[in-house]
């Protein structure tokens, strides 16, 4: 990987990581279609690392409130039903299926399920998805209101993202819209559930490419991808977050639906081809 191709999918990644648009196929599509390949799930899971450093800087307050809580709750130092006590089990309950389906499915999520054709089908149909829940949505609930069966709700929304063009972002903020929640509340949660799978993940696809590759690996450009993913992250999340609080979701929606009939178009024509080469 050049330092060019880096900088280029480190903005990608930093622009569309939190939107409901999937960052994973972006990063993919743009790989393939500029540089001729596809960067790979590793490399997505270490770029990952730097937008999830952009949601532990930007929510640093809630995150140490939450954690001193849940740690205070567990000694008897404060209350187990409280609510930053209670948001700290959810997110770990919420976080286990992406992590046992992750590993369990690890294979083809390298390599089976970066089928562009199966991104076309995912960006098309989620937009649908997306549309109809934010339509009907009640926009009522707020996260004080988070039950336990509505966190395992969201914790598999979040591992359809394992499926590139599904979106992270996008299953969760549906699930909680789905669920009554509103639009800014769902998205706010989106980013806390996030953490666990997205640091694991990349950890887990770090340590794999030092013991792999070790010194032979791209660590320049990896570390250059993941700086400008973090310092376009920050700002998005501040976007995102007033852009909810007022808007619907229906101009993603209407990008999903043409960013599929544009891969679309492209695999027909053969300028892509619908199962990458490698990294």
């Amino acid at each position: 990987m050049g330092w060019l191709e880096a900088l280029i999918l480190g903005i990608i990644q930093g622009l569309t990581e939190f939107l409901p648009i999937s960052s994973s196929a972006h990063v993919s599509i743009a790989g393939q279609l500029i540089f001729g390949r596809d960067p790979g799930a590793a490399f997505t899971a270490m770029c990952q690392l730097g937008t999830e450093a952009a949601v532990l800087v930007y929510f640093r307050r809630d995150i140490g409130r939450i954690i001193a809580t849940w740690c205070k709750s567990l000694v008897g130092r404060a209350p187990r039903d409280s609510p930053d006590a209670r948001m700290g089990w959810l997110v770990i309950i919420g976080s286990l299926p992406i992590v046992v389906l992750g590993l369990i499915f690890q294979d083809a999520i390298e390599t089976n399920l970066r089928n562009l054709w199966i991104t076309v089908a995912m960006l098309a149909g989620f937009a649908v998805v997306i549309w109809v829940v934010d339509r009907m949505a009640r926009n009522e609930r707020s996260l004080d209101q988070l039950t336990w069966s509505h966190g395992v709700g969201y914790g598999l929304a979040q591992a359809l993202a394992l499926v590139p063009g599904v979106s992270r972002s996008g299953g969760t903020i549906a699930a909680g819209l789905a669920m009554g929640y509103r639009r800014e509340e769902a998205a706010r949660y989106s980013f806390l559930l996030a953490i666990p799978a997205v640091v694991g993940s990349g950890a887990y696809q770090l340590l794999k490419v030092v013991r792999d590759e070790g010194a032979a690996a791209p660590w320049g450009p990896v570390a250059l991808a993941t700086v400008v993913a973090f310092a376009i992250a920050i700002g998005i999340i501040h976007w995102l977050l007033r852009y909810v609080s007022t808007h619907n979701f229906t101009p993603f929606v209407i990008y999903r639906l043409v960013l599929a009939a544009v891969v679309a178009v492209l695999l027909l024509t053969q300028v892509i081809p619908a199962v990458p080469a490698g990294p």
